[in-house]
């Protein structure tokens, strides 16, 4: 699963090619397109990644329209239901 999660990082995230100072209204605008074209890319709504998630969906839209500063927790929560798979409990 740590596999997943980091293939899953590694096309949300934005800031490989960053070069400082780098913008965090435009780092959240990117990763929240880049979650957007993920979720899209897998054929799922907003609602069924909410679902899957465990993340409101009114929450995940303000984190594709780059408003929500996520943590890094949400975004394994996130990762793991793009991917099919259930988090494991710490």
């Amino acid at each position: 699963m740590l596999n997943q999660v980091m293939d899953f990082a590694g096309e949300v995230l934005p800031g490989s090619c960053a070069v400082p100072p780098y913008s965090e209204a435009a780092f959240l605008s990117e990763l929240g397109d880049r979650l957007r074209s993920s979720r899209m890319r897998c054929d799922l709504s907003r609602r069924e990644l909410a679902r899957r998630s465990g993340i409101s969906e009114r929450y995940i839209a303000q984190i594709e329209a780059g408003k929500g500063n996520v943590s890094i927790v949400l975004l394994l929560r996130l990762a793991s239901a793009i991917h099919g798979s259930q988090p494991q409990a710490a």
